[in-house]
């Protein structure tokens, strides 16, 4: 399902990473490890997307994102690049809150292994009734309507380019006046 996510709209950051996340339990490293890389890079340097606006309750973090980056790293025995990217992680942790990246630079300098962040279980994309029903197609324009001109001394009817205009010829008659 998220192959065909992903494939639908390929920069959305939050199917990668959630995609990368099976990888991980699928025990397909590499697979994950693309994953949070793609994730990481459509956030397009922002610190994070909500996605409530879409209809999930979730807003994605660039530093989850980098955090799950070092969880697949470990994985592969990438141990130096875990923890240089667990240190990217904490320039993109909000507020210097970093009391999560400093334990697991531990865990990673002892070399054990890092969980990955999730999505939280039980969270779908669920796009209001609103925006459901909005989907039809409707005609913005509507039907089109013949307008005649509000020039006076205008006698053309019709559709045609811009025509130059003449000194006097716009303003209204002296009969029109009274």
């Amino acid at each position: 399902a998220f192959n065909k996510t992903v494939a639908k709209d390929n920069s959305l950051a939050v199917g990668f990473f959630q995609r990368g996340f099976v990888h991980l339990q699928l025990k397909m490293y590499e697979e994950a490890l693309s994953d949070y890389h793609m994730a990481f890079t459509h956030l397009r340097k922002n610190p994070f997307i909500d996605y409530k606006q879409l209809g999930l309750r979730y807003v994605l973090n660039a530093w989850e994102v980098l955090y799950s980056t070092a969880a697949a790293q470990c994985r592969l025995g990438q141990w130096q690049e875990a923890k240089a990217t667990l240190e990217k992680a904490v320039v993109w942790r909000p507020e210097g809150r970093t009391a999560v990246l400093d334990q697991a630079l531990e865990q990673v300098q002892e070399h054990m292994f890092l969980e990955p962040m999730q999505v939280p279980p039980g969270e779908f994309f669920r796009p209001r009734k609103k925006e459901i029903e909005e989907l039809d197609s409707k005609d913005f324009l509507g039907k089109p309507k013949v307008i005649s001109s509000i020039i006076p001394n205008d006698e053309y009817i019709g559709f045609e380019p811009l025509r130059p205009q003449k000194q006097g010829f716009y303003e209204p008659s002296a009969d029109a006046l009274r």
